[in-house]
């Protein structure tokens, strides 16, 4: 990890943060696709086991110490609670894709920004709002008013139970809003990146397993190529792969440039959805795509205090 600093994204920044994005926006397509064969919570256990397997290793042949004799008090506690929160994140996701779209999962998936906005500020008074940062949550609030009345009207999501799945994701986006939160105003971020995403993708696979039993989900090992495939190309590239990259990043280039490059995966995720599973792109979506993103990207223009998420993480 190279100890200086870059106050712009160079050409490889640029590439790696497009292929980052292209690459999630694509995951939550698969993912989505895969859950009619693995059950959803099933399906996030398997993914955060092989990239929690995989960082282990990479730690250890890195030689990165996992050793938290030396961490400040409060960290494992912080720790502990960052993982649960993660292990919500995903467990509203992936719940989100038995009744939404990927689409439209990741749009309120990706209204997490607008929660770290409202909350961090009450931890971290330097993070207060500003005009422009309070225009940005109104327009990416009624964009989620959008999509969610484009969901009620589209008769791809006319269900019963779609709004479930609407919900569900921005249930996620409020988990992995406070998962940031923890990390700027607690302890932990005084901890290793790599030991962060160590105990989020840690703490995830041991709680996933015990969601699933309780929403009496199958397990099974018997599964398609395309399934097993899925899974490895989840746990090995997307929890492992691409959230070190991300991580890499935010330590070399300013992180509130890169935040924008990540409102990129809804627009992919749109894409890849219709072109795979034709899931429906409605003028009302897209008009509620560009809410959210362009909202957000106006809660993002002070500093680090608008989402930027430090762990992947997507990231999802």
């Amino acid at each position: 990890m190279p100890a200086s600093r870059k106050n712009h994204l160079d050409t490889l920044a640029t590439a790696l943060l497009l292929a980052c994005s292209l690459y999630w926006g694509f995951q939550q397509v698969l993912s989505k696709a895969t859950v009619t064969e693995v059950a959803p919570i099933y399906q996030a256990f398997w993914r955060f086991a092989l990239g929690t397997l995989a960082l282990l290793l990479w730690c250890r042949l890195r030689g990165i110490s996992l050793s938290g004799a030396q961490e400040p008090p409060g960290v494992t506690r912080a720790a502990v609670l960052s993982g649960l929160l993660f292990a919500a994140e995903f467990t509203g996701l992936f719940l989100a894709f038995r009744y939404t779209t990927a689409s439209r999962a990741t749009i309120f998936l990706y209204c997490s920004p607008f929660w770290v906005a409202l909350v961090l500020p009450h931890f971290v008074k330097s993070e207060r709002l500003n005009r422009v940062q309070w225009l940005g949550l109104v327009c990416a609030f009624f964009g989620v008013l959008l999509a969610l009345s484009d969901g009620w009207r589209t008769p791809d999501a006319a269900h019963a139970n779609a709004w479930m799945g609407d919900l569900l994701a921005l249930a996620g986006g409020l988990f992995w809003g406070l998962t940031t939160c923890m990390l700027r105003a607690s302890k932990l971020q005084h901890a290793r990146p790599e030991k962060q995403l160590l105990w989020q993708m840690g703490v995830t696979s041991a709680v996933l397993p015990l969601v699933s039993w309780l929403l009496g989900e199958r397990w099974q090992l018997d599964f398609s190529a395309f399934a097993w495939s899925s899974l490895l190309v989840q746990g090995l590239i997307g929890a492992f792969a691409s959230y070190l990259v991300w991580m890499w990043m935010l330590s070399r280039y300013p992180a509130t440039r890169m935040s924008v490059f990540v409102f990129l995966t809804p627009v992919f995720t749109l894409v890849v959805g219709a072109l795979w599973l034709h899931e429906p792109v409605t003028a009302t979506l897209l008009a509620a795509l560009v809410l959210v993103a362009g909202g957000i990207v106006l809660v993002n223009r002070r500093g680090a205090a608008a989402g930027t998420k430090p762990e992947p993480e997507a990231i999802a």
